[in-house]
């Protein structure tokens, strides 16, 4: 990562790959046969707030019924085949850019998917809104977005969630 700031602690990956907004779009751009962006947040985050339109919304968790007093709001459960759904789209040695709201579920689904063997998995600092300390999101980058998806993007939601 050349023009941002180290991601906060909660944003740390085991590879410590870190790319920009721009820098993300920039990189698919120039290769984009071997590379792949993932968006980790639920369809719905992405159809509202918007997401990058070569995007695989492929959800990293969900909602779960459990309070947690600590956040005030519900927990987030891990989806457990997550791995094998990016594997769907992406092989071990493609680079793998990986965003979601602001950079935090992002990090966590790196960290998945480096365990599991992939290889150039890059968390995209400050997400689709920006981190809160300073770093630009996709929203603002310049970088294009949408709020549609086509049909393989369905299917692979829809795939997501087991229906």
């Amino acid at each position: 990562m050349t023009d941002a700031t180290a991601p906060g602690e909660t944003n740390q990956t085991l590879l410590g790959l870190y790319v920009t907004a721009r820098e993300a779009f920039e990189i698919w751009k120039s290769t984009p046969e071997s590379v792949v962006i993932v968006d980790v947040r639920s369809p719905a985050e992405a159809l509202v707030a918007g997401h990058p339109p070569m995007a695989w919304n492929i959800p990293v968790a969900t909602q779960s019924s459990e309070w947690d007093p600590y956040l005030g709001q519900l927990r987030m459960k891990l989806l457990p085949d997550f791995v094998a759904r990016v594997s769907r789209v992406a092989k071990l040695h493609d680079t793998i850019l990986v965003i979601c709201r602001s950079g935090r579920r992002s990090a966590l689904a790196a960290n998945l998917l480096a365990r599991a063997g992939f290889t150039d998995v890059q968390n995209i600092v400050g997400g689709m809104e920006g981190d809160g300390r300073g770093l630009i999101g996709w929203r603002h980058s310049g970088a294009p977005q949408t709020n549609d998806f086509t049909p393989e993007q369905v299917q692979a939601c829809l795939d997501a969630q087991g229906k």
